[in-house]
């Protein structure tokens, strides 16, 4: 049985697919107002998870006993917001849920996760193995773009995306894929689609006409991304899934976490082999990551 916390800022839609998961015993829903509302709703759902609604004055209340919390809190396109949101609820978080398993959403994901270890690293209940930043959305993009021009099943073609979670930081190890071939590496049809992985977000807000950005797409690759922590933690092997995670794998370069494949933290593996065009992706995005990092850190300093 698992306890989950949610703050709704972001989006509606993601408490729905959670309180339709089976795996959750209880939510908290945290958020500035609709909180109340939104817990009446989706109580409604013939799932058998409970559902509790905490105003912010008691998100100390709302943490206790949690297992699982995922933070989606924030305003779109807006960082400096964002990181002092996360930067206050990392703070409740070590207080009252010090063992709990935190799943960042809030953009930029590359910021708000050091933001969150660093304040957890100053209360000391940090652990690294319990931190993850959500990048799910550019695994499901990846696939799903790759299987459009591969003519394959979406959801058969696995894609390793790692890196950081946004732009040039985002890095599609297509050669990895069994659909991979249907790309020649180094074309123009691979560049097209490494940039469409990489700026798919920009597709939305464009169709959107800037009202809005890819909340339905994220919310489901959140809901993703818990479903298979949730497994995880309640025993099932074999689970692999890339992360924004701390890792070792680029740390002599200054770069503490990475978007990586991880067996829940348990194991952080390395980005196997890659082709010379897929390198040139990586060495791209590790100057820009290392500085959103550095600027998460400073933040907090």
């Amino acid at each position: 049985m698992t306890s989950q916390t949610l703050s709704l800022s972001i989006d509606q839609p993601l408490s729905l697919l959670l309180k339709s998961e089976a795996l959750v015993s209880n939510s908290s829903l945290c958020d500035i107002r609709v909180a109340p509302g939104v817990a009446a709703d989706v109580g409604h759902i013939d799932s058998a998870g409970e559902v509790n609604d905490y105003a912010v004055d008691k998100l100390d209340e709302a943490l206790q006993g949690v297992e699982v919390i995922v933070i989606p809190a924030g305003v779109p396109r807006k960082p400096d917001t964002n990181a002092s949101i996360v930067r206050d609820l990392a703070a409740a978080i070590a207080q009252n849920a010090p063992k709990a398993h935190i799943l960042v959403i809030s953009n930029p994901v590359r910021f708000t996760v050091p933001i969150v270890a660093r304040i957890l690293e100053k209360a000391g209940t940090y652990d690294p193995t319990r931190l993850f930043g959500i990048t799910t959305l550019d695994v499901v993009r990846a696939s799903r773009f790759l299987s459009g021009i591969a003519g394959t099943d979406p959801a058969q073609t696995p894609v390793t995306v790692v890196g950081g979670h946004s732009g040039v930081t985002i890095v599609p190890l297509l050669s990895q894929s069994s659909a991979g071939a249907a790309v020649e590496q180094g074309s123009e049809a691979w560049k097209a689609l490494v940039h469409r992985i990489q700026y798919g977000c920009d597709e939305a807000v464009q169709a959107k006409d800037g009202v809005g950005s890819a909340t339905l797409s994220m919310t489901y690759a959140a809901a993703k991304f818990t479903n298979l922590l949730l497994r995880a933690l309640k025993g099932e092997a074999g689970i692999v899934t890339p992360t924004f995670v701390k890792s070792p794998l680029f740390a002599a370069q200054g770069i503490e976490f990475f978007s990586i494949a991880s067996n829940g933290v348990a194991k952080i593996h390395d980005l196997g082999n890659i082709t010379t065009q897929e390198q040139e992706l990586d060495n791209a995005a590790l100057p820009e990551l290392k500085k959103n990092i550095e600027k998460g850190f400073a933040f907090v300093q």
